[in-house]
């Protein structure tokens, strides 16, 4: 029984880290694409909508589009992005930055970086949170099973 008040807080943080780790290679992904001064017209292929949530909790729909690219040096690139302009319909030609050796990680997106670091710091301070909670929980939870088992005969 005990056991179970350590697993499942190590899951959750487990879980947090690999959540904060993707946040931040995909900033990074972002920022190289937009740094890198690489541009290509894209066509936007499709466009699709992914729904989650429902029943007792909200409903949350996120919007992708699939664009496609040649890169400099005559490579197609075909890529999807989440959140994108709702504005953008398939046929639609959109100018997509990317970087040199990673084509496959553009971004359709105009370059904001101060919104790019204020979503990536929100994100990565509500992660520290939630690890932070998590291991108050297991120190709490640790320190009560030492003095019930101190109270035993």
């Amino acid at each position: 029984m005990e056991a179970f008040f350590y697993v499942v807080p190590s899951l959750m943080i487990g879980i947090a880290v690999f959540a904060a780790v993707t946040v931040v290679r995909r900033a990074r992904d972002v920022s190289d694409a937009w740094n890198s001064g690489l541009t290509a017209e894209a066509r936007c292929l499709r466009t699709y909508t992914t729904t989650s949530g429902g029943g007792d909790s909200a409903v949350h729909t996120s919007m992708h589009h699939v664009y496609e690219f040649a890169t400099r040096e005559g490579r197609v690139v075909r890529f999807d992005e989440t959140g994108g302009r709702g504005t953008i319909v398939e046929g639609d030609i959109v100018t997509v930055r990317y970087a040199a050796d990673r084509p496959e990680r553009a971004t359709a997106n105009a370059p904001a970086p101060g919104r790019l670091a204020a979503g990536t710091g929100c994100a990565l301070v509500f992660f520290a949170v939630l690890v932070l909670f998590c291991l108050g929980f297991m120190a709490v939870v640790h320190m009560m099973f030492e003095v019930a088992g101190d109270a035993l005969p």
